[in-house]
């Protein structure tokens, strides 16, 4: 048997029409996993799934706000009616801080929306899916991973970026809590912190020259990440090879934080 295939699970990604989530959830349904994509744009999420037309696995896609329990729990929902289980949860969607404005500047509606987002949506998507798979595990199926995106800017100073950083930390965390709370139920839960990747939320500074010529000699490996290069991650995570990790952290940099 091959411990990576992934026939029959069934995973949510969210933020997953673009950039890393997409990566995620065209790797997975490539496996064979079923995925449900939750993202606010519906278009971007029809757009998700047209690239994905001809893998294995089945996709699915659910308009929903992770800043919103309502909107999360629904779409959990919508999700188990139409699969019947989920067995992973990545939990990616997020919003960047820009770099534009000092702490002392920092507006208490700014760092109330960072959080609101990239904590809190963290905190709505696992605890909907947690209560699911430890349900399922009581009845006699355990089995569950949590999945979220960090930042190597949870273990740098990140100047500019304080409330960013801070929501990334605060996910460390709780993979590490979750992790040590969940284990008896056959869930894990990890982070995966990318280093420079391109996206839609990195498109404008990357396309700084001077930002370029600064970080590029930075990555040992010469080049930017792409969405793709966490396909193999996410897969790791969902199988059954990873079964005896978690609480961990992984970093996906081209060696940047090495150099």
């Amino acid at each position: 048997m091959n411990i990576f295939d992934l026939t029959g699970r069934v995973a949510v990604i969210t933020g997953g029409n673009g950039g890393i989530g997409l990566g995620i959830a065209q790797a997975l349904a490539a496996q064979g996993c079923n995925v449900s994509i939750w993202g606010r744009n519906a278009e971007k999420n029809k757009a998700a799934a047209a690239s994905m037309a001809g893998l294995a696995g089945k996709v699915d896609t659910r308009i929903c706000d992770v800043t919103d329990p309502a909107s999360v729990n629904a779409a959990m929902k919508a999700t188990l009616d139409t699969f019947g289980r989920v067995d992973g949860c990545f939990a990616n969607a997020g919003i960047g801080g820009g770099g534009r404005r000092s702490f002392i500047e920092r507006t208490e509606q700014e760092w109330r929306t960072m959080f609101a987002t990239n904590l809190d949506g963290v905190f709505h998507a696992f605890q909907a899916a947690a209560r699911h798979m430890t349900d399922r595990a009581n009845a006699g199926d355990p089995f569950g991973r949590l999945v979220a995106t960090s930042s190597l800017a949870s273990i740098f100073g990140t100047a500019r970026n304080e409330h960013y950083a801070a929501t990334k930390a605060a996910i460390n965390a709780l993979v590490r809590a979750l992790g040590v709370e969940l284990a008896r139920h056959g869930v894990t839960a990890n982070a995966i912190l990318p280093g420079w990747i391109k996206s839609d939320m990195t498109a404008g500074i990357m396309g700084n020259e001077k930002f370029v010529a600064n970080v590029m000699p930075r990555i040992p490996q010469r080049r930017f990440g792409e969405p793709s290069d966490f396909g193999g991650i996410a897969v790791y995570l969902m199988s059954k090879a990873s079964s005896y990790h978690t609480a961990d952290t992984f970093v996906i940099d081209g060696g940047y934080t090495a150099f």
